[in-house]
């Protein structure tokens, strides 16, 4: 069997959060990190080899530049430039000025490349679609609408006090305001169930305040969800994971069913109502994408 190698491109809060996961789970043969800051990748390569012995992990972890990535079988791109955020509403969207820049010229960097890319950086539907968009590969996703139906299936899990592995149901749309709650489909120990939608949809918008009122920002979370869709990305398991991905000439999350690596949509029967929420986070989405700042560049390349 061929080693599987991962790249991570960020060693912020995130990027150590998914190293130390692949690690600890022992997923890749090989963890390449790669960053813009040099002085990141020397601290965190040597943190994550300390946790590969003291867990006895096989795994090795050696700092790589953007060109060394190609020999991946994946990447997970979680960088992020500086900025403060300020903003009450659409909270996730307010890094789109800084960080689209920046995934843009890294997205050009990895044209060419044949394994697949998960981006994490937000807003991530955004950020998916121009990764794909610069790169030109075939194989990219965004992990938002996974952490939001994570959240979801646990707070509803708790409301009707049962553990969260007897809840099933999928958050689809937008990653942030707009996300979809799909209500009508979802069950719990396979029956269905009235959903306090409005409750729900107010403690999922709530959490991430309560993560950074806390600690700062997310890390965790997208981390497991990292980890999670690398299983099926890699053939190690088959089911479905929320991700970003094509939803005609925009990108949303969505349910993907993995088979032996190969994903295909599995969008779960809509109500009316949920239809309409959704192609309005669409439509949000495709007129943000088009106010993106490297909006001219990406075209003219």
């Amino acid at each position: 069997m061929s080693e599987r190698v991962i790249g991570i491109v960020g060693a912020g809060a995130i990027g150590r959060a998914v190293g130390m996961s692949l690690v600890s789970a022992a997923v890749p043969n090989q963890v390449l990190v790669a960053s813009r800051s040099a002085k990141e990748v020397t601290g965190l390569v040597a943190d994550l080899q300390d946790l590969a012995v003291t867990t006895t992990a096989r795994t090795r972890v050696e700092g790589a530049e953007t060109a060394d990535l190609h020999a991946c079988d994946a990447i997970v791109i979680s960088l992020r430039s500086p900025f403060t955020n300020t903003a009450v509403r659409d909270i996730r969207r307010s890094g789109a000025e800084v960080n689209a820049p920046a995934l843009g010229a890294l997205a050009r960097e990895l044209r060419g490349y044949g394994g697949t890319i998960l981006v994490v950086t937000n807003p991530v539907d955004l950020m998916t679609r121009l990764v794909a968009d610069v790169s030109g590969c075939s194989r990219v996703y965004g992990v938002g609408s996974n952490v939001d139906s994570a959240r979801y299936r646990y707070l509803l899990a708790r409301y009707a006090q049962v553990t969260p592995d007897r809840v099933r149901g999928h958050v689809i749309g937008e990653h942030g305001d707009r996300a979809v709650i799909c209500a009508s489909t979802t069950t719990v120990d396979g029956q269905p169930v009235d959903v306090p939608l409005d409750l729900m949809m107010g403690d999922l918008q709530r959490r991430p305040a309560l993560i950074r009122a806390g600690i700062g920002r997310t890390s965790c979370g997208p981390a497991g969800a990292v980890l999670s869709t690398l299983r099926k990305v890699l053939g190690l398991a088959d089911g479905v994971e929320e991700l970003s991905a094509p939803y005609g000439d925009v990108w949303l999350g969505l349910p993907m069913r993995f088979v032996s690596g190969h994903a295909e949509p599995s969008l779960p029967p809509l109500t009316r109502s949920e239809r309409l929420r959704l192609d309005s986070a669409a439509s949000s989405l495709r007129d943000a994408y088009a106010h993106l700042p490297t909006h001219s560049e990406r075209i003219a390349t």
